[in-house]
């Protein structure tokens, strides 16, 4: 099959040929029909997983047709849309046993752990677990998008934040995270503040739901929050990732308010510094959010059905596998506003 191949960590990958990924016996292989390009797989590609093996072909949002089954799954047949979360689980650890699949014991990776689906084909493990069916009238681009930014972000606004009709959310980057994290903060009728250093970025804030918006190079944001949302939000997220985000994040926060953790972070931008007297003072909760569980799909799914959610808003841009070569290792200089898909192979 075509890939996009990387054989030595922030050195450009190639497009090869590469063989056919074989079928586990309690999976599938789906033909990939649309794959988000995230930052994520950039850190990939600078060396900042340990799970990952060169060669490698990386990619872990995405959607797709079945084309072959393991003889031992149950719930599929050939032709099924789907989907998958980038968190696949096995299902049968206390983590995955307490309905937390989403931070599995023993949870593998598209793109990460084995390789993912910048390619033709990718096979997916322990497929009655970690399948999502996909509706008809959702479209592989938009079911592409869910698979990392998104579905983080909804569990990270919905389960994790809790976020209610009225409240004050605060989003600290407007990338393909905070964007999703604004589309759906704003659906649930919240008031959302978004918060980046790119005019450009702030305009697709605006038109992904939010209510105000901040250049972070026009001053000091956590009082210019707190300001705005009469003592501070109620909740705030860094998107981006980052020793200031993660610092201004929980600095806008009101009195119990919740931040939320999505931006990774890696290298110089590690251990960033905690407001830890505010923590106390004002008794904030401090959370991550990694992934969602394939079930928990369905209240997800229920609200793009409804017109509630409209993540294909947030594609900025259709590529092919050549263009993902050349903008793989380019993401970190933020040059594109919403997310680029590759849905030609």
């Amino acid at each position: 099959m075509k890939a996009l191949l990387v054989e030595e960590f922030k050195k450009s990958p190639r497009i090869a040929s590469v063989a056919d990924p074989e079928c586990p016996e309690d999976g599938v292989i789906l033909k990939v029909k649309a794959t988000g390009l995230c930052r994520s797989d950039w850190h990939g590609w600078m060396g900042h997983d340990s799970d990952i093996h060169l060669p490698h072909v990386p990619g872990h949002e995405f959607a797709g047709e079945i084309v072959e089954l393991g003889i031992a799954v149950k719930n599929w047949k050939i032709g099924d849309r789907v989907t998958v979360p980038f968190v696949c689980a096995c299902g049968t650890c206390p983590t995955c046993q307490s309905g937390n699949q989403q931070i599995c014991d023993n949870q593998f990776q598209p793109g990460f752990t084995h390789w993912g689906s910048f390619a033709e084909y990718v096979a997916v493990f322990r497929a009655d677990i970690n399948l999502v069916a996909l509706p008809d009238s959702v479209g592989f681009e938009a079911a592409a998008s869910l698979g990392c930014r998104f579905a983080t972000s909804f569990r990270g606004i919905v389960s994790q934040g809790q976020v209610k009709g009225g409240e004050w959310v605060a989003i600290h980057g407007c990338g393909g995270v905070g964007l999703s994290a604004i589309m759906i903060a704003s659906a649930l009728g919240a008031q959302v503040i978004a918060v980046d250093i790119s005019e450009e970025k702030l305009k697709l804030a605006k038109a992904a739901g939010a209510t105000f918006l901040l250049n972070g190079l026009t001053g000091d944001i956590p009082s210019q929050i707190l300001e705005l949302a009469k003592g501070g939000v109620h909740v705030s997220m860094d998107a981006l990732g980052s020793r200031v985000t993660c610092y201004n994040s929980i600095a806008s926060l009101r009195k119990r308010g919740k931040h939320i953790q999505v931006g990774l972070m890696a290298g110089s931008e590690a251990n960033p510094p905690i407001p830890m007297h505010l923590v106390i003072a004002k008794e904030l909760e401090i959370l991550g959010s990694h992934g969602m569980q394939a079930f928990a799909y369905q209240e997800l799914m229920q609200m793009i059905l409804q017109g509630k959610l409209n993540p294909e808003k947030l594609i900025g841009k259709s590529i092919s596998l050549e263009e993902a070569a050349i903008e793989l290792p380019r993401m970190d200089e933020f040059r594109d506003s919403g997310m680029s898909m590759i849905n030609r192979f």
